[in-house]
């Protein structure tokens, strides 16, 4: 299978780089995978899980938040707000990040609900990639 240069940078470190075989993640036109040799685009980030196939076959499952994505036909560069492997997710801290983006929707006064919404989606995401529900 072909294989494409895969680099994910965060603010303060490159969190990937390496070769891959298909990426896939969450836009905000809905998600994606992609192959070696795809059509050049870029792309806006929304907060979702990030599939990282590897030429061995393996999968690097991770947690994704927000950015931009380049897509060029033998290299993918993701910049990214945050990414976090599942075994770095502090699941007790994703639970209640959960607990007080719901509080604050269901009270819905004087709250930024679209940082709310965001807010929630992020820790969902966070128990989905740690495998929580």
């Amino acid at each position: 299978m072909d294989k494409f240069a895969l680099k994910i940078m965060c603010p303060d470190h490159v969190f990937f780089e390496g070769d891959a075989t298909m990426v896939e993640f969450t836009t905000t036109q809905g998600n994606v995978g992609i192959y070696a040799k795809h059509i050049p685009m870029v792309n806006v980030i929304a907060p979702g899980k990030l599939s990282i196939h590897c030429e061995d076959g393996s999968v690097k499952t991770c947690a994704l938040h927000s950015g931009f994505a380049e897509i060029l036909q033998d290299e993918v560069t993701i910049l990214a707000d945050s990414c976090e492997y599942s075994d770095e997710i502090d699941v007790n801290r994703a639970k209640e990040a959960k607990e007080r983006a719901e509080k604050r929707l269901s009270q819905r006064d004087g709250i930024d609900v679209a940082r709310a919404e965001l807010a929630l989606r992020r820790a969902l995401v966070r128990l989905d990639v740690a495998g929580y529900k």
